[in-house]
């Protein structure tokens, strides 16, 4: 039976245009027109803010299962009301889905690749099938274990715009068998490819000279790539699993990839979107993972060698255009090479800067003082606490020993503990916004929740996934602008000082943070909410309900849309410069001109002009507000365990700024709240120490006068300039999508 569809009419779209105002932020529209607006190339533009909402609804609406059989005209009514309810929220921009799904949803990619609806994902790097997935290397059996299985993993998902958290804890690796020989690795081009010149550069060899010259070889094999995300991921597992007798059943050493096939340097890319990076970058990679594994014949593995292994992977990736790479590396505590790892300069700015690395603590660990060292020196590693996410929800609730059994890591931003090939599947709102625009929350919340609950049902390409998100049906409703929220729902910050108490396991004296009462009672009875939705939600599709249900995430790019500070983050100053970057070429930047935004040419990249976006917080003038620049890092780290306590049964995503004469609380403070908060990281707190800096700090009479030049707005500029027609393909250069740029927009 065909699937029955539900779509929003364009006349109940128009009355809602005509009735609601989406509250942009500064950087609003410019944000989302530079990085979620899909080109249309039939019409030849990019869409309109009301076009992608109704894209992601429609996108998100129908993969409710009911409607894979005729449900009957109550359910048709029911998700058609429930769908234009979420357009007046999104619209408005009272909550938005992530940022996966502004970009993916309803495209035909999504119908094809469900696993792009998500924004990260977590793998542990041991052996593992490949099962019933859409990657399976030809020379393996389906239940067969590759070490290139997690890699594979992590390159597809990094492909598809999604960030991969991995873990190379020592219980992982120590399950790698040795490396069995090394591999002689050679790269073929063909002279009548378009990317020839480029990719010998790289140290390919032309394929007609090398085949006529070992045409009577047979000790090799060879692979040719198609041009494919497949095929790169294919070629890769190929070179790995050769240097293992269990996985290289012909038994030779000598491997040959031609790359031919694939597309020259800024082909277009359909489907997902983009340009192409041309094959140079696979080839370095593939060069370089085969030298890592080499210096390894007759050993295994090291949790250093892996995390190389997965940042030269997210180094190739980051070389296409409109992709993101986002990684997190967790290690053991103990693995000294691990935690020092990115003291080595000249492979840090190779590839190790793709990954942030944290390391898995439990109730046993208590060097902090080590961590603290080397947070104060590079701000790595951050830390991850396995045991509370395995056995707490929210804390209030008290342990619940095995509530999450499988957790092995996280994902990229910390604010989600998953399972071995389980994804984040995230929705965020804001309530400060929602409450103005005459939400109800509980109402709002419930929304988020149903529509994070059908994001389950996509289909997923990975076996390991389809299981684990069958089984968990995990989501994670967020709250993002929470420091203005709070300041206007409450008028003052959640935290009103500090109490005595004692640690719980040592009995060490210690400052407790004390809350407001009434911040504590509302986010319960939202959690609750959100509980309470997913609870009938399921009990009407007939599923599990999920494992866990909220979350904060740091936000970032869809923080900037509303205007919101991001996730439970200060706002950086009370006044301050934002600047964005673009491609010198971009019509956007005309627009901009006219409207009066001060602009100049970019110090550090050819090509790219910084425009500078003059930004004032909320709640700047009020005595209650702090910024990221004068909140304490004690403030910091009980506002994290408060949303951990209350509101988040996952996990709560928090980058915790610090100045030099705070260094020495660092190591007293994770200690203090090593049995509340399941993840942190810190970084010191950055001014205007360089030139251009994407944020700096400015007082209330700079912003009162960078203000005043902004005349017009650009959004109506944008349309008169442009008419119905705009170029394809121009981004806003550099942009992230959470704090610190852990995770991606595309």
């Amino acid at each position: 039976m065909q699937q029955t569809k539900i779509f929003l009419s364009q006349e109940f779209i128009e009355k809602v245009k005509n009735e609601v105002t989406p509250h942009w932020g500064p950087l609003g529209w410019v944000t989302y027109k530079r990085t979620y607006a899909r080109y249309l190339p039939d019409e030849k533009r990019t869409e309109n803010w009301d076009e992608t909402v109704k894209r992601t609804i429609e996108g998100n609406i129908n993969l409710d299962p009911r409607l894979q059989d005729d449900p009957g005209a109550e359910v048709r009514q029911q998700l058609t009301s429930e769908a234009q309810q979420l357009f007046r929220l999104i619209y408005g921009l009272g909550a938005t889905p992530s940022g996966r799904n502004l970009w993916i949803s309803g495209t035909d990619y999504q119908k094809a690749h469900g696993d792009a609806l998500n924004n990260c994902w977590f793998i542990a790097i041991r052996p593992q099938a490949y099962g019933n997935s859409h990657i399976v290397p030809e020379y393996l059996k389906p239940d067969q274990d590759a070490v290139s299985m997690p890699f594979s993993f992590m390159f597809d998902e990094l492909m598809k715009g999604g960030g991969v958290g991995f873990s190379v804890k020592r219980e992982n690796i120590e399950k790698l068998p040795a490396v069995s020989n090394p591999v002689d690795l050679t790269v073929l081009i063909s002279s009548q490819s378009q990317a020839y010149d480029e990719i010998i550069a790289a140290g390919a060899h032309d394929k007609e000279q090398w085949l006529s010259e070992h045409n009577n070889d047979s000790d090799y094999d060879w692979y040719e790539l198609p041009d494919t995300r497949e095929g790169w991921v294919l070629a890769n597992a190929a070179a790995i699993d050769h240097h293992f007798a269990q996985t290289n059943p012909t038994g030779k050493h000598k491997l040959v990839l031609d790359v031919s096939q694939i597309r020259p340097r800024g082909a277009e890319i359909r489907g997902f979107g983009g340009t192409a990076s041309g094959p140079a970058p696979l080839v370095e990679m593939l060069n370089d993972i085969n030298q890592v594994v080499n210096t390894r014949a007759g050993q295994q593995l090291s949790s250093v060698d892996c995390t190389d292994i997965g940042n030269l992977i997210g180094k190739t990736v980051v070389a296409g255009n409109v992709r993101r790479s986002a990684e997190l590396a967790l290690g053991s505590a103990d693995d000294q090479d691990f935690i020092t790892m990115k003291q080595d300069q000249e492979k840090l700015y190779h590839h190790r800067w793709a990954s942030n690395n944290s390391v898995a603590i439990d109730p046993s660990f208590n060097d902090y003082e080590v961590i603290a060292d080397s947070l104060r020196k590079n701000g790595e590693p951050g830390v991850v606490n396995l045991d509370l996410a395995r056995n707490y929800g929210r804390i209030a609730d008290g342990r619940q020993t095995g509530i999450d059994p499988d957790v092995e890591g996280t994902n990229p931003c910390g604010e989600i503990s998953l399972a071995n090939g389980e994804p984040c599947n995230l929705f965020e709102v804001f309530p400060a916004i929602a409450t103005q625009q005459g939400w109800n929350l509980n109402e709002v919340f419930a929304l988020a929740a149903r529509f994070a609950k059908r994001v389950t049902f996509s289909h997923y390409d990975w076996e390991v996934s389809r299981q684990i998100i069958a089984k968990n049906r995990r989501i994670g409703i967020s709250m993002s602008g929470i420091q203005d929220w709070i300041l206007s729902e409450f008028g003052n910050r959640v935290v009103r000082g500090y109490g005595e108490g004692t640690d719980p396991v040592t009995g060490a004296k210690i400052k407790r943070p004390v809350y407001d009462s009434r911040a504590v009672k509302k986010v319960s009875a939202l959690y609750q909410a959100v509980v309470q939705a997913d609870e009938d939600y399921s009990a009407a599709l007939d599923c599990q309900p999920s494992l866990k249900h909220t979350t904060v995430k740091p936000s970032g790019t869809v923080a900037k849309l509303a205007g919101a500070s991001e996730g439970m983050h200060f706002h950086y100053a009370g006044y301050l410069i934002q600047r964005i970057r673009f491609q010198d070429n971009d019509p956007l930047l005309l627009a901009l001109s006219a409207a009066g935004y001060h602009m100049e040419p970019d110090v550090y990249t050819k090509n790219t002009i910084c425009v500078e976006f003059p930004m004032r917080a909320p709640h700047a003038d009020e005595a209650e507000f702090a910024s990221a620049g004068t909140v304490s890092i004690a403030e910091q780290f009980a506002n994290q365990a408060f949303l951990q306590e209350y509101w988040s049964d996952n996990a709560v995503s928090c980058t915790v700024t610090f100045q030099p004469e705070e260094g020495p609380q660092i190591s007293k403070l994770l200690s203090q709240y090593r049995t509340t908060i399941k993840s942190t990281s810190l970084l010191p707190y950055s001014g205007a120490d360089f030139k251009q800096a994407p944020k700096e700090p400015i007082t209330k009479a700079e912003f009162e006068t960078k203000s005043a030049q902004i005349t017009q707005d650009v959004q109506a500029i944008f349309a008169r300039q442009n008419g119905e027609q705009e170029q394809e393909e121009f981004e806003i250069v550099g942009q992230e999508d959470c704090e610190g740029g852990a995770c991606p927009v595309k």
